[in-house]
């Protein structure tokens, strides 16, 4: 993984996993084994939808910066969009109580949002590409060609 995507991800990915851990433990306390597995598969949903969309959005910004803001929009919409059909989908689902799983995805997803702003706010990301190459000066200052 490049630098700048690592620079970005774990920011991220740790305060949303910390936020889970509690989820889980409150869940558990409050709903029993089912809500503390609800809130782990919320957790392991929003870090795989959200870190492989922050991967497929930077690496995109790298190759295509023209298309950034286009693909930024198209990216977080298929985001909700797969998150809703997640939670539609498992909906009436005994595995896990749905109530415990659709807060800390909800809950988990802005922590996501925030950590993710702050991590960019945080990162020396140059917006200009320094100049490999050294210009070499083809005359002295002050004399004329």
């Amino acid at each position: 993984m490049p630098s700048n995507d690592a620079r970005t991800l774990l920011p991220t990915a740790l305060p949303t996993a910390a936020a889970g851990a509690v989820a889980t433990l409150v869940s558990g306390v409050v709903v029993g084994g089912k809500g503390a597995v609800g809130a782990i598969v919320a957790t392991l949903v929003v870090i795989l939808f959200m870190g492989v969309g922050l991967v497929v959005l930077e690496r995109t910004a790298r190759s295509y910066p023209q298309l950034f803001q286009a693909m930024g929009l198209a990216l977080y919409t298929a985001q909700l969009l797969l998150l809703f059909i997640f939670v539609a989908a498992f909906k009436n689902t005994t595995l896990f109580n749905p109530k415990a799983f659709a807060i800390t995805l909800v809950a988990l997803t802005l922590v996501w949002i925030g950590a993710q702003a702050r991590a960019h706010m945080k990162a020396k990301i140059l917006y200009v590409e320094p100049d490999s190459t050294k210009t070499e000066k083809s005359e002295k200052p002050g004399s004329k060609s």
